[in-house]
């Protein structure tokens, strides 16, 4: 949030710059806005031009996409409004050093004029602003989505375990088991028979009989 005020603040500053700057002098007495913009193209020449068909005009554009680099915190935009600046300032250098031979600094103002260095200052600070700002960050985005979808949050296992239905068993305790001995009405148990009460007895043959009971006389 500090950053993108920072950089807001020196990127409207050297829109200022640059704006303000066709209106002081360029190349010795001649001003920044008696330049025409046909004239960074096809050379310069001594004819004179209306306030908004000259130099200034690259210049207010470059300070409107600024002004919504800003508004959108875009660092982008804003460095794009710089590079505008610069491209026609060092535009206007070339051509201006065609049309009088070469470029001076002279101390009695016949050279390059403040101007220059004003509009040169103003694209720079548009760079510095575009780099302090830090942009459009994740509270940002949260903010254009207050309601995002939940994240699942249950740990992912295999195999997926099966939730109880209505024929699955839930009880801890197994259920009895029923009784096959039991018959339906008596509600009573019987013991399970032995092998020796289920096994056949044999049929007592008839000297058998004689030889453990004799007759009597």
């Amino acid at each position: 949030m500090i950053r993108n005020v920072l950089g807001s603040v020196v990127a409207l500053l050297g829109a200022a710059a640059a704006v303000q700057s066709p209106f002081h002098s360029w190349y010795g007495d001649r001003l920044g806005r008696a330049y025409r913009i046909q004239d960074l193209f096809g050379g310069i020449g001594g004819v004179t031009s209306a306030v908004l068909g000259s130099i200034l005009l690259p210049f207010l554009f470059a300070a409107l996409v600024a002004l919504v680099g800003v508004v959108l915190r875009s660092r982008w935009v804003v460095a794009l409004a710089g590079l505008i600046v610069l491209g026609f300032t060092v535009l206007w250098m070339v051509r201006q050093g065609q049309a009088a031979g070469s470029l001076t600094v002279d101390s009695d103002g016949s050279g390059l004029g403040w101007g220059v260095a004003q509009a040169a200052a103003g694209g720079v600070l548009l760079l510095l602003g575009a780099l302090l700002m830090s942009g459009r960050g994740v509270r940002d985005r949260h903010a254009r989505d207050p309601y995002p979808a939940p994240s699942d949050t249950r740990p992912d296992t295999w195999p997926p375990t099966q939730e109880p239905g209505p024929s699955v068993q839930t009880s801890p305790l197994p259920e009895p088991e029923a009784d096959p001995y039991t018959g339906p009405g008596t509600g009573q148990h019987r013991a399970p028979r032995s092998d020796e009460d289920t096994a056949p007895h044999p049929v007592a043959r008839d000297e058998d009989r004689d030889r453990y009971h004799p007759p009597h006389p």
